[in-house]
């Protein structure tokens, strides 16, 4: 689950990270409210997205004087903004954060995510920070610092100066980042995050560290110890499918292809997709209805699934350990039945009772194309969805 800007700033400030002040605002009147409140002679409007880029996409105004931040504030508020991590589709402005403006002498990168291939959790860090940062790591990796921290002893203040110094920090900077790299990490610990961003780090005007920015990506399965976290979460700034398939415990994704997929287990999913690519194909989501597979589960998928227009074949994939196959296959029948399928509908089952399970999809009298193994699911699909398109 991601946080907007301000509620991780407010979570930064917690932990004492220094952070501009600013208040969020859902109208003009608010924002020149905020304004007026904060101070100054420039402010920042940020639209509240989940998304990165939002510089590069117009979300980001900065402004001298009142009328402007209500024409910034009114100029966001209601649109959609396109960036190049929301796609095409873009994501809604409900509010914006008004910032106090800051004197900006240089823009550092820093995050903390866990190395999956390390079993550790890594700060990540450039002096190359701001809104070129994608094109750092993928034209200049080796302006990218990783420093993975040992999850016995925790982070050490040797990191901490390495990192510093990596980054070209001097003086009293020094001791700064590393309150500030000590207090992310805890927060990263307590908060149960997946990720935690600031971009850019910046050094003001006076020599000191303020973050600027901050994205906060807390760990779904964790929820239910941030009972305060999960109270904002933001439904309008995610996709409305996987949200849904989130309420009947369905592992949904979306993706840009034509052929649905509904598997058990992620693995066998993912091998699934890769097959339908192989074969020429391109699959519609990531759907993984569990080992425990039931009726109202598969019911639901389908619901879901044909939910896409872009839809134009189905292709399930059981392998039948814990739940066994007939019952998977009584399951795909009703749910056809009550949701009314029109397009094609392949499936390939495996494991416990799957002759039975097959003898039943071939007298069901529906039209559901019965596959031998998984190559020819992925072949098959491939062949009815380019009919049906």
């Amino acid at each position: 689950m991601n946080l907007h800007e301000y509620q991780s700033k407010q979570l930064f400030a917690k932990y004492a990270i220094p952070v501009p002040k600013g208040q969020v605002a859902s109208s003009p009147e608010e924002a020149v409210a905020a304004a007026k409140q904060l101070g100054g002679s420039l402010w920042v409007v940020k639209a509240q997205v989940h998304a990165g880029g939002r510089g590069k996409a117009g979300g980001v105004k900065v402004t001298k004087d009142l009328e402007g931040v209500r024409a910034a504030t009114k100029a966001l508020l209601g649109t959609t903004l396109v960036t190049h991590q929301t796609g095409p589709e873009g994501l809604p402005v409900h509010q914006v954060y008004v910032e106090l403006g800051s004197k900006i002498v240089r823009e550092i990168y820093l995050s903390l995510v866990l190395n999956r291939e390390a079993g550790k959790i890594a700060f990540v860090a450039s002096s190359a920070g701001g809104m070129d940062i994608e094109e750092v790591a993928e034209h200049t990796p080796e302006k990218l610092i990783h420093v993975n921290i040992h999850p016995t002893a925790g982070l050490q203040d040797f990191q901490c100066r390495q990192l510093a110094f990596a980054l070209e920090l001097t003086g009293p900077q020094i001791a700064q980042f590393g309150k500030i790299a000590h207090a992310l990490y805890k927060l990263y610990l307590e908060q149960d995050a997946a990720l935690v961003e600031i971009n850019p780090l910046i050094v003001t005007g006076d020599g000191d560290l303020l973050a600027l920015d901050a994205k906060i990506g807390i760990e779904d399965n964790a929820l239910f110890r941030h009972k305060d976290l999960a109270a904002l979460r933001d439904d309008s700034q995610e996709d409305p499918m996987e949200r849904k398939a989130a309420e009947h415990e369905l592992n949904y994704v979306s993706l840009d292809g034509n052929i649905a997929c509904m598997v058990n287990g992620a693995g066998l999913a993912m091998a699934t997709m890769d097959l339908i690519q192989l074969h020429g194909g391109s699959p519609a989501n990531f759907l993984d209805v569990g080992g425990g597979a039931t009726k109202e589960r598969v019911t639901a998928a389908f619901k879901l699934i044909l939910s896409n227009p872009k839809v134009t074949a189905i292709l399930i994939n059981i392998f039948g350990g814990i739940v066994r196959c007939d019952m998977i296959a009584e399951g795909i029948i009703a749910a056809v039945k009550e949701v009314g399928v029109s397009i094609p509908v392949i499936v390939r089952l495996e494991g416990t009772n799957a002759p039975l399970a097959r003898e039943i999809l071939a007298n069901s009298g529906l039209a559901i194309t019965a596959a031998s193994d998984l190559t020819d699911a992925a072949t098959k699909a491939v062949k009815l969805a380019g009919a049906r398109s």
